[in-house]
């Protein structure tokens, strides 16, 4: 529900949009998800992991609001790292015809499957893939404006122009995850681009592509540090049978100096790599396929995730950061709307020095 208004399916749809699937949402809708999470050798653990609100006002058929909070880890207290309360999206929207429209505020990056249709019920696994987590660093949103439409028969896009990732918060383990400004006094001196294509026009099939590129080293003078995000991905589905696909990969320009001035400010190099890749398969079947609530979803996810696939000249990959999982479980739909979930993890690495994990998860997840 969410993920469609951020992709640009009207507030209000159409008998006709409705059958194709797009959501009909009052002014105020919003998803919640509470996970059960156990690793081999360590205690569990009990998190409620997301309570998001969606507000959608129209001020009139052509001119719309859609703001998104989301308070992560059920509370902030202080300055404590106890959670997290994000404005993830607030944006107007100008409708002006289907081709195109125009939209400004905070925007969610049209990169991935995830990032913009997040919510649990849509997609397989009590947690979000590795992938869109580690090598797309979902959730992704920040300050901008652009553009939105369809073209054609099946043709559909986003294109942004947004506040800058910020490189000095880049990590050798989590990528360029923390270089996020989350529209928090964003820093655009140099203003980042990304955009989104879908095709939509073969039976059961989307494919879809996005980029995202920006000059991300607005905080060091004579620092040359452009990010580039590329990413493809396949979906497929038809009777009881649904796969998935992406690959995704991020190209850091100037990783040497990067590392060099991360150095010389903490006393520590940070490893950052040069370029990081990562890709995903999925295959779910509908072992029972009667409708809510005889509705169950069995499925097998094979990641391959490498924060340090290539290094700039003179750095050695940290082999515990080149890891792959495979992830098998179960989604039961008591109502459409209601996802509950369990999934077994196997998480490995390269490094002989750490060993593989294992993981049992089990989760709630719901949205109105």
């Amino acid at each position: 529900m969410i993920a469609a208004l951020a992709a640009g399916i009207p507030a209000t749809a159409t008998p006709q949009e409705a059958e194709q699937g797009y959501p009909t949402t009052g002014p105020v809708s919003g998803y919640m998800d509470f996970h059960f999470n156990k690793p081999d050798g360590e205690d569990a653990v009990l998190d409620f992991h997301r309570f998001v609100l969606l507000l959608n006002h129209g001020f009139s058929p052509r001119l719309r609001f859609v703001g998104e909070l989301e308070l992560e880890h059920a509370f902030v207290e202080g300055l404590e790292e106890s959670g997290e309360l994000e404005l993830e999206q607030a944006y107007v929207d100008f409708l002006l015809s289907r081709p195109l429209n125009l939209r400004a505020g905070m925007l969610l990056m049209p990169v991935g499957i995830i990032n913009e249709r997040h919510e649990p019920p849509v997609y397989n696994g009590v947690e979000r893939p590795f992938v869109d987590t580690v090598i797309v660093p979902s959730t992704w949103f920040d300050v901008g404006a652009g553009v939105h439409g369809e073209l054609g028969r099946g043709w559909r896009y986003r294109a942004y122009a947004v506040a800058p990732l910020n490189a000095l918060e880049f990590t050798a383990e989590e990528g360029i995850r923390g270089g996020r400004q989350k529209g928090s006094q964003a820093n655009v001196r140099n203003v980042a681009y990304t955009a989104r294509v879908e095709y939509r026009a073969i039976r059961a099939l989307t494919l879809g592509a996005s980029v995202w590129a920006g000059d991300s080293s607005f905080a060091v003078p004579r620092l040359d540090t452009g990010v580039t995000v590329g990413e493809f991905d396949a979906r497929f589905r038809q009777d009881r049978l649904e796969l998935r696909w992406q690959f995704a990969q991020v190209a850091i320009d100037d990783a040497a100096r990067l590392n060099d001035v991360l150095e010389r400010t903490t006393g520590v190099s940070p490893n950052i790599a040069r370029t990081l890749r990562g890709f995903y398969g999925e295959a779910a079947y509908r072992v029972w396929n009667a409708g809510a609530p005889r509705d169950l979803v069995a499925f097998l996810r094979y990641e391959n995730f490498d924060t340090q696939h290539r290094m700039p000249e003179g750095f050695v990959p940290l082999k515990e950061f080149d890891r792959d999982a495979w992830v098998m479980g179960v989604t039961y739909y008591p109502d459409p709307d209601i996802a509950v979930k369990a999934d077994y993890v196997h998480l490995r690495n390269q490094s002989g020095l750490f060993p593989s994990r294992h993981l049992v998860n089990l989760g709630l997840g719901w949205w109105f």
